[in-house]
């Protein structure tokens, strides 16, 4: 673990190695971390109750594997919103679960390779080949950051906007691109039936 001070409040801080962005629990304050440096980098948003499968600190079970929850960001989309968080799996490797109108997928960013070409111009319902499987689009839309809390290894902003698409391919597999001023993050992995998640809840 790391220790630091809040720049805003002074309250000490701890958080792991390789985590980029944190909230800070006392005052609110968003903290980005930049080469052993903490800065104040605005407010956690109001992160609005609501009833959800998992949170910060607990364990999730799943069949994607095991996975501790270290951060929750929450995203508008105008007609509601959804939750995503970051977690740890086993192995100490960084993923996503999100969980919009009750549905729970797992996925993992791709690092050190391309997605899809031409993915600003995907329409709903184009299809597009990727690796091998052919994809879909079925959702394109805008998002906004509106509240974060915990620990990511990315630094996240509330108020911050980007285009996203999600694309399925025929056996299943979810393929999801977030594009921003021209540059684009793509992540991979499937749906899981909430019916599969097993949830050891934080003490």
């Amino acid at each position: 673990m790391v220790q630091m001070s809040c720049p805003n409040c002074g309250d000490r801080v701890e958080t792991r190695s390789g985590v980029r962005m944190l909230t800070c629990p006392s005052c609110g304050t968003t903290l980005l971390i930049e080469d052993e440096v903490v800065k104040a980098a605005g407010q956690a948003g109001v992160m609005h109750e609501a009833p959800l499968l998992f949170g910060i600190g607990d364990r999730v079970h799943c069949p994607a594997g095991v996975f501790d929850i270290l951060g929750h960001a929450r995203f508008s989309y105008g007609r509601g919103w959804w939750d995503e968080f970051w977690a740890l799996d086993a192995e100490g490797h960084p993923a996503w679960l999100s969980i919009d109108e009750g549905d729970v997928a797992v996925q993992r960013r791709l690092r050190g390779e391309a997605g899809p070409g031409g993915g600003m111009a995907l329409r709903l319902g184009d299809g597009f080949r990727f690796r091998g499987d052919d994809y879909r689009v079925t959702e394109i839309d805008l998002a906004e950051c509106i509240a974060l809390r915990g620990e990511f290894d990315e630094a996240l902003s509330v108020g911050e906007t980007y285009r996203f698409i999600n694309a399925l391919s025929q056996g299943g597999a979810l393929l999801s691109g977030e594009f921003q001023d021209g540059s684009a993050l793509w992540f991979e992995g499937e749906w899981i039936d909430p019916f599969e998640v097993r949830t050891e809840r934080a003490a």
